[in-house]
């Protein structure tokens, strides 16, 4: 199968009272599956995952989006808050899918994401059950707790997190 870009999946997740509890996240093109269930880990192809042990930020791969609001205002703050970042990080990934973004941090392919505008829990359900399964964590990018039915989300392992919420907070 030809595919130009092939960062494109299926996304599965169950909530229980707004808690993320079973993932599964799967790449048709580069035939991986991610999954979890909390509280037995994550996996990719059924092998255990982790996320990454990066603890600079200056060293650290960013993955976010630009969301598919295309109002001038929106798009100047998201790439205002890019270009912010981008003196802080080593680079910055963007695949244009959120589940995607967060099995990246689940594995430990990037080490920091955040999201703001994406769609809704269906975007974010599974991949916060498996990052969270593979050590990192799940919150809102202000540093408060994550909220399933907010369009806010970020992750990273848990040696970032403090500095990368202080990055955010700097560049809003």
């Amino acid at each position: 199968m030809h595919c130009r870009f092939p960062f494109v999946c299926v996304s599965i997740g169950l909530t229980i009272g707004r808690i993320p509890t079973v993932g599964v996240v799967y790449n048709p093109i580069m035939d991986e599956l991610f999954t979890a269930i909390r509280g037995k880990g994550a996996f990719l192809n059924g092998k255990p995952i982790k996320v990454s042990s990066q603890s600079e930020l200056v060293k650290s791969l960013l993955a976010t989006e630009v969301a598919t609001n295309r109002e001038k205002s929106i798009v100047d703050a998201v790439t205002n808050r890019i270009n912010s970042l981008l003196f802080k990080v080593r680079s910055l990934r963007m695949t244009g899918s959120c589940a995607l973004d967060l099995c990246g941090i689940a594995c430990g392919r990037t080490d920091m994401f955040y999201l703001t505008g994406f769609g809704g829990p269906w975007d974010v359900a599974a991949g916060a059950v498996i990052v969270t399964e593979a050590g990192g964590l799940v919150f809102d990018p202000s540093g408060k707790d994550f909220d399933i039915t907010s369009p806010r989300v970020a992750a990273s392992n848990p040696h970032i997190k403090d500095a990368f919420i202080e990055a955010l907070q700097q560049s809003e």
